[in-house]
This record gives structure tokens, C-alpha cells and sequence, in this order.
């Protein structure tokens, strides 16, 4: 994974039928390779950042009329000569072109190999390598722009910081250990303390940015669920504005969950349609309900639907404890409003966390809608905040964040320099691992290879 002295090719953009394929080379010989089979200008003599019409030639043989993109290192992508061949996209000639690669000495790329140059090279960290990957699987507006921040080193400018510091300390703490004969610290205790806390302070919202930093990457998984006919499907299809749910006024028609994504402001909601909570009647429907409760669990946000019309305050009460789950937001909606009069509408539940709606007369389906959204977002989201999206940073924080505590417990503690500076060690190892400054090839090559190739 980390040779980089040969010339790697591959099919940059993705396969399938299209206008124009772009066949990429990178490497030391990338140049020279590319310009033994182009009819047409001296690659070799031409200037970075040019574009040059021309043949890519097997011999005699012509396989293509292309556009050859040169960007001279280090000024490219992987810090490396870089040569990008926009052909027409067919198989056959995409295949051809890049045989002939081959045979001129380039190799195939692995997964992810041009990033993993760029991150060896130094033209990214690994945070933001990571991010590349996250921008191309980008499905809403949140998270191509959670992705693009980190692309562009917002959350390793934070961590960096951090990390200088820390540098600091950890350099005159090493110090004090030359001169422990002396008993003297160069190091100011109270300085270091008043560092780790505000160190702590960030690690610690960051840590606490993954719940909103991961429902932005995958989606909030949004689960509907309430007795049967309390207008779950309906309501389904009124916030998807299409009839996706079958809906019919025989209690228990859902027997199986429904699953649909909506978009509200950039974020997806996974909505999930399920089973009517009752007594089941048959074993289909016991089935039903299990998945029902077992969908619950597994997500981060619940909509329950009631029947305004028909359900006591006791039996709604009686649901509403029954359901709530550590972890799961929970909605409480009141459905069939349009056939409530005033008294009865008064009696419903007036909270924060409560509203009421007519799913089939549509009332109320956009103030529903904002109050999924700001359940998820809770206020969080703005353009310059920086957001933990990945699992790997996630640990690595919480293990820098106990290291932290055992910092600040050394130093009340009065501990010697040296098992003072471990800690600090620790805690400057796990930052390092999330900006690439700690690697292994088994955490480059579980990163890396999970990258498409052609990236």
C-alpha cells in the first residue's frame, strides 16, 4: 500500500455506458508514459495545467481521439506528475487504453491508492483523506457540506492546534525528566491545567458532535409506529407527498415495515412505517409487531401516531411510557384532528414534543416536518461548526479525552514528570492517529481499501 515510486492507472470515472471516460495516470513516469502513445504535442515539454487535443496510438493503431490534462508535480492531486485521459467511454477503448498503460510500465491502482499518494505525499492529512470518500458518498445537501468542511482541514485545524500545544507542554515536561536530580519544573502546572481543560472542553464537543455529525452521513433512522388505523401509512404518504403506503380503514393492513427516505432542509430522515402496536390476531401479524418493536430500539427517532378521535388519555399515556426508549427521541402526534371539536382539541397533549395533525386533509404535515428536523438537529447545524462523522475519530477522541482526565488527576495528584508525561503522550498518540500523524499500513490499508478505484 505505501510503495510510491512506480506509475499507477485506472478508470477514474465510473463504468457503464456515458459520453466520456477519463483514464487517470499518476506517478513518476506518468508524463513520459502517456506521451510514448499520444500523437500529437511533446507532453513531456508542455506546462502544468494544460490541455492537449490529440491520438492515443497502439503502434499504428489509433484507438481514440482524446483531450490529455497534464498537471506536473508537485502542483496535482497526488503530489505526483499527474496525467488525466478524457476519452469516449467505451469499454473496448477504456480497456485498450489502459492495457497499453500497462504495457508502457504503469500498474493498476489498488482502492483508493491516488488519495493514499495525496496522504502520503503530504498534500492531504488523513482526516481530510477520509473526507474525500464521505464527499463521494454524499446522498443530501448536509452532508456534501459536512464533507467539503473537512475536506477543506476545518476539523484538523482544530486538532492540530490542539496537538501543538499539547507539543509544548510535553517538550518542557521531557525536560524537567533531565534534571530530576535538581527538582525543578519548567513546565507551569497551572498553565498545563488551565490547557487541558480547554483542551477537554473541545475534545468533549466534538465528542458530543457524532450523534448530529453521523445522522448528517447516514441518515436519521426515523421509525413510525402507534395502535392500528391511527393513520401511520397516511401520514407516511403525506410527508412523502405520494401514495407509497397502502391505506385502508381495516385495522392491521401493515403487516411489515415500509421504508422510504425524506429529505427535510439537506438532512435524510429514514422513515420507517410499521406494524400496528395491538394484540396481535394471527401469527403474520405477532411477527409485524416484534419488527415493530425491535424498529424502535434501533433508531434515533420515533414518531408516534395516535388516533385523536378514539384513544383515552389513560391508553395514550399507557403507550407513551411503554414505547419511550433510552436514547430515542420521541414525537407525539395526534392524528384525525378534522374530526375532534374544540373541547376535545383542547384536552389533547400542548407540548414541545407533541402536535397535532390531519394526515388525510394534509393540516399541519410542514410544522410536523420542522419538528422532525430540529429533533435531529437540535440547533447544531451551522456553516463554520465542525462535526465528528466518522467512528475511527469518535474513538480516537474518547480515548484522548481519558487520557486528558488522567492528566488533570496527575497534576492534582502531584505525580512525577514522567508518568505525567505518558499521559500526555497518550493523549498526543491519539490525536495523532486521527490526522495521519500515527499510522500503521493495517489502518491505512482498512481505510484506503473501502475507497472506489480511480480515487
Amino acid at each position: 500500500m505505501t510503495d510510491t515510486t512506480d506509475t499507477i492507472v485506472a478508470l477514474a470515472t465510473p463504468n457503464g455506458v456515458g459520453a466520456i471516460a477519463v483514464v487517470r495516470l499518476s506517478g513518476p513516469d506518468a508524463i513520459s508514459i502517456a506521451n510514448s502513445v499520444f500523437k500529437g504535442k511533446d507532453l513531456t515539454r508542455q506546462a502544468s495545467h494544460t490541455i492537449h487535443f490529440g491520438s492515443i496510438a497502439d503502434g499504428d493503431l489509433i484507438l481514440d481521439e482524446v483531450l490529455v490534462s497534464l498537471f506536473v508535480g508537485p502542483r496535482s492531486y497526488t503530489r505526483e506528475n499527474v496525467v488525466e485521459i478524457s476519452c469516449h467511454a467505451s469499454g473496448y477503448i477504456i480497456e485498450s487504453i489502459i492495457k497499453l498503460f500497462i504495457k508502457k510500465g504503469a500498474r493498476s491502482a489498488k482502492p483508493g491508492e491516488f488519495t493514499l499518494r495525496a496522504f502520503l505525499n503530504g498534500q492531504l492529512d488523513l482526516s481530510q483523506a477520509e473526507a474525500v470518500a464521505d464527499l463521494i458518498a454524499s446522498n443530501s445537501k448536509a452532508s456534501q457540506q459536512v464533507a467539503l468542511q473537512q475536506l477543506r482541514g476545518g476539523f484538523s485545524s482544530q486538532l492540530q492546534g490542539l496537538r501543538e500545544q499539547l507539543v509544548n507542554f510535553a517538550s518542557l515536561i521531557e525536560l524537567e525528566l533531565d534534571f530530576a536530580e535538581e527538582d525543578v519544573e519548567f513546565a507551569n502546572r497551572d498553565e498545563l491545567k488551565h490547557l487541558i481543560h480547554e483542551i477537554t472542553k473541545v475534545v468533549g464537543r466534538l465528542i458530543n458532535s457524532f450523534e448530529l455529525g453521523n445522522a448528517i452521513k447516514n441518515g436519521v433512522n426515523t421509525v413510525i409506529a402507534g395502535r392500528p388505523n391511527a393513520g401511520k401509512s397516511t401520514l407516511l404518504n403525506a410527508l412523502l407527498n405520494e401514495e407509497r403506503a397502502i391505506v385502508s380503514h381495516i385495522p392491521g393492513t401493515t403487516r411489515d415495515t415500509i421504508e422510504e427516505v425524506l429529505n427535510i432542509q439537506g438532512i435524510n430522515f429514514r422513515l420507517i412505517d410499521t406494524a400496528g402496536i395491538r394484540e396481535a390476531t394471527d401469527a403474520i401479524e405477532q411477527i409485524g409487531v416484534q419488527r415493530t418493536m425491535e424498529k424502535i430500539s434501533q433508531s434515533a427517532l420515533l414518531i408516534y401516531v395516535f388516533d385523536a378521535a378514539e384513544i383515552t388519555i389513560e391508553e395514550l399515556n399507557k403507550d407513551i411510557e411503554s414505547l419511550q426508549k433510552p436514547g430515542v427521541t420521541m414525537l407525539v402526534v395526534a392524528n384525525k384532528a378534522d374530526l375532534l371539536n374544540p373541547e376535545q382539541l383542547a384536552a389533547l397533549p400542548h407540548t414541545d414534543r407533541a402536535i397535532i395533525i390531519s394526515a388525510k386533509q394534509k393540516r399541519h404535515i410542514d410544522e410536523l416536518k420542522h419538528k422532525i428536523y430540529s429533533s435531529a438537529v437540535k440547533d447544531q447545524l451551522s456553516g463554520d461548526e465542525t462535526l465528528v462523522t466518522n467512528i475511527r475519530h469518535l474513538e480516537a477522541l474518547q480515548k484522548t479525552e481519558e487520557a486528558l482526565v488522567r492528566v488533570l488527576g496527575g497534576i492534582d495528584g502531584s505525580i512525577t514528570s514522567d508518568f505525567l508525561s505518558m499521559d500526555i503522550k497518550q493523549a498526543l498518540h491519539y490525536l495523532g492517529e486521527i490526522v495521519g500523524v500515527v499510522t500503521t499500513d493495517d489502518l491505512l490499508e482498512n481505510i484506503f481499501s473501502k475507497f472506489c478505484i480511480g480515487k
